[in-house]
C-alpha cells in the first residue's frame, strides 16, 4: 500500500507543528485512518500513541515513517512530489502520484516553423514541432503569431502582404485541452516584451473575446469591405451570446475613428460573422485596442 498523497500532505504538517512542540495529537479523520492502515501494514506500532479518538504523533513515529519510505526507495516526508512530472518524480522514488504531477503538455506548444528538410520525411511547407515553452528564445522572434483553429494552424503560412513587417514572426497553435496550458505560459511571457501579438481565428464573438484574453495587440481578418459582403448571419452561434456584453462595452471604449469599431458593429449590431476557413481576400491586421 502506497502512502496516499492526503496522508503524506498531513504528515508533513504534522513534521512542521513538531518544530515548535515535542507531539501533536489529531483527531480520527480520513487521512489519520489512511496513516494507521499504513503503520499497521508496514508492521509500526502505534499501541501508546492511538485510540478510538485521535492518533499522537511525535519525532520517534515520523522517523519510523521514514525509515520505512527511505527502504521503500520511496520519497520522504517534507518532500512534496506535487507539480513534478512523472520524471522527476521517479528521481525522488519509485512513488507516483498521478494526481497532482504535472501533466505531461503543461509547458507543450505546437509551433510552424519554415522548412526544415529531415531525412525519411517528405518534404512539407512547414514544420510543425511540439516544443517546451521554457526552451524558446522569444528575443529571436519579432511578433507572435496566434492561430485559433487547429486546422487552420497547420496550413498558416505568415508570408502575407499583412506579416510582411515582422522579420520572423513565432506562429504558435492557441491550444486546446492538450496544449492550452503550455500556450497561456507563452502569452504571459510575450506580453512581457511589449511586441506585436496577432490572433488569427474566426470573426465571431468568442474569437474576439479569445483574442482580449490573450492580450492580442491585432486580430488578422479580411478587410472590412470584403467581409461586410461575405459574413454571415449563419455563423452568430446562440451559444456566444453571453460574450456580447463584454464586447459591446469594449466598443464603447474603441475611439471614433478605431478601425476596429466597423468590425465590432458588424458582428454585434448586424449579428454576422464568418469562421476562419471561410475567409477571402487580402487580410489585414486590425489593432485590438
Amino acid at each position: 500500500m502506497n502512502l496516499p498523497s492526503r496522508a503524506r500532505n498531513g504528515l508533513n504538517g504534522v513534521a512542521r507543528e513538531l518544530l515548535r512542540q515535542p507531539a501533536v495529537e489529531k483527531p480520527r479523520r480520513q487521512w489519520v485512518d489512511d496513516v494507521v492502515a499504513w503503520c499497521h501494514q508496514h508492521d509500526i506500532d502505534l499501541a501508546s500513541r492511538i485510540n478510538s479518538k485521535a492518533l499522537r504523533f511525535d519525532a520517534a513515529l515520523l522517523a519510523q515513517i521514514n525509515d520505512v519510505l527511505d527502504s521503500a526507495r520511496i520519497a520522504p516526508l517534507g518532500r512534496s512530489l506535487s507539480g513534478l512530472t512523472s520524471s522527476a518524480q521517479a528521481k525522488e522514488g519509485v512513488e507516483e502520484d498521478k494526481a497532482t504531477r504535472e501533466s505531461p503538455r503543461a509547458r507543450r506548444i505546437l509551433v510552424s516553423f519554415p522548412p526544415q528538410p529531415t531525412t525519411g520525411l517528405a518534404s512539407e511547407p512547414r514544420t510543425i514541432r511540439d516544443v517546451d515553452v521554457l526552451r524558446l528564445k522569444l528575443s529571436a522572434f519579432s511578433a507572435l503569431i496566434q492561430v485559433e483553429n487547429l486546422d487552420s494552424f497547420y496550413e498558416f503560412s505568415p508570408e502575407l502582404p499583412a506579416l510582411s513587417g515582422y522579420i520572423k514572426p513565432l506562429v504558435v497553435y492557441r491550444g486546446d485541452s492538450h496544449y492550452g496550458g503550455g500556450f497561456a505560459l507563452l502569452a504571459e511571457a510575450w506580453r512581457k516584451t511589449h511586441r506585436p501579438h496577432i490572433y488569427a481565428g474566426d470573426f465571431d464573438v468568442k474569437g474576439v473575446t479569445l483574442a482580449l484574453d490573450s492580450n492580442a495587440t491585432h486580430l488578422l481578418l479580411p478587410a472590412i469591405e470584403w467581409l461586410t459582403q461575405n459574413a454571415t448571419s449563419l455563423h452568430v452561434p446562440a451559444e456566444q451570446f453571453p460574450y456580447q456584453r463584454r464586447l459591446r462595452k469594449h466598443l464603447a471604449a474603441l475611439p471614433a475613428a478605431h478601425p476596429l469599431r466597423e468590425y465590432l458593429t458588424l458582428l454585434l449590431e448586424k449579428q454576422r460573422g464568418l469562421k476562419q476557413q471561410w475567409f477571402g481576400g487580402e487580410v489585414v491586421g486590425v489593432a485590438l485596442k
